[in-house]
């Protein structure tokens, strides 16, 4: 099977796969080269896949699978990959924490922003 994964601005991964497990809204499952078309809702969590004799990790933010004969296409916000599961906690923790320090400076400048409006509002009720 082939196996892309596709984020919001590029191709993140493009390789041949013998096994692929994942997880949906309603528990995990696996693919096989010679299953049904399949197609799922995936939550957040770990995408595996065997390429050749190992077996690798994806942390997926959500998103979408579709299998379509030999081709499986997953589409998603955000893709860490690892070799094993230690290695991929530690990516994962440190692109949240990126993640959570842009969002708190993305909330202050929104608060910002909002109590400037909310003072220039006041200041056209007195003026006005």
């Amino acid at each position: 099977m082939n196996l892309r994964v596709y984020l919001p601005t590029r191709i993140f991964l493009d390789v041949e796969v013998t096994k692929i497990k994942a997880e949906a809204e309603n528990g995990s499952f696996t693919l096989l080269p010679r299953h049904l078309d399949w197609v799922a809702a995936l939550v957040p969590g770990i995408l595996s896949y065997e390429s050749g004799e190992t077996e690798e990790f994806l942390a997926v933010d959500g998103g979408i699978l579709v299998k379509s004969g030999p081709r499986v296409t997953v589409s998603t916000r955000n893709a860490i990959p690892g070799k094993n599961l230690g290695s991929l906690r530690q990516a994962i923790e440190e692109t949240f924490r990126m993640l959570d320090e842009r969002e708190r400076q993305a909330r202050s400048v929104l608060a910002r922003f909002e109590a400037d409006f909310i003072r220039r509002f006041v200041e056209m009720e007195r003026n006005g």
